[in-house]
């Protein structure tokens, strides 16, 4: 058994979520330990050793600490190749598809997705605030664009990196799940393959033990914003 690896963030955010996912992909035993954002914890010591950007999460494996999440991912993937799902390709032809594609979700579905996220989910449901609506059309032009370009990807392979799953199509997983809870959904579903793959994707009984972790900690933040406000 591996011993000493440890997350360190929420189990809601979603660069944890990313991180958990993949560490169930690998059948790897980890500990989760939790950070109070709501408090601003993540934003001074001792987590700011850890990842000086303040930012969730941080990851240990023995004497080896690092931080942002698809870094993270990139090196369990590599570090335990011969454990559970084999996440990555060894061929270097492969492997530069696979590489082209998690590029593609950092830097064009996630900003887009975090936006959207924030202004359709969070703002209005855990913080009370109004949803700004330019901001919501702006992304969601954004993420047309972005998905058009995956139906027609999903028409080459099963899956975006290649013909199995990879990191690529995994670092999808949170911000997607977090989205299919608001009108956004319609995005996906109006086209059959990006559907099509998000179905399989989010079936994966790795990514159920992530969201069952996520799905609890949402319902604890929920009850401590609620017992805050009757307390006022």
């Amino acid at each position: 058994m591996v011993v000493g690896v440890k997350v360190i963030g929420t189990a809601y955010s979603i660069a944890t979520m990313r991180v958990m996912a993949c560490l169930y992909e690998k059948d790897l035993d980890f500990e989760l330990v939790p950070v109070n954002l709501s408090t601003g914890e993540h934003k001074r010591e001792p987590f700011v050793s850890l990842n000086p950007f303040g930012q969730v999460p941080a990851f240990e494996d023995g004497d080896l600490k690092l931080y942002e999440s698809r870094a993270i991912t990139r090196y369990i993937a590599q570090e335990y190749i011969n454990r559970g799902t084999d996440l990555v390709f060894k061929e270097p032809k492969k492997q530069a598809v696979e590489s082209v594609w998690a590029e593609v979700e950092a830097h064009h579905f996630d900003p887009a997705g975090i936006i959207l996220n924030w202004e359709l989910s969070v703002k209005p449901r855990l913080l009370g605030q109004e949803v700004d609506q330019a901001a919501v059309d702006e992304n969601e032009d954004k993420l047309v664009q972005v998905l058009d370009v995956y139906e027609k990807r999903l028409t080459e392979s099963k899956y975006l990196g290649g013909d199995r799953y990879t990191l690529a199509d995994l670092h999808h997983l949170p911000t997607a799940e977090y989205l299919m809870d608001t009108g956004v959904k319609m995005l996906f579903e109006s086209r059959p393959r990006v559907s099509a793959w998000l179905a399989d994707i989010t079936a994966r009984p790795a990514w159920g033990k992530v969201v069952a972790l996520r799905n609890q900690a949402l319902k604890k933040r929920v009850e401590s914003a609620q017992e805050g406000s009757q307390n006022k």
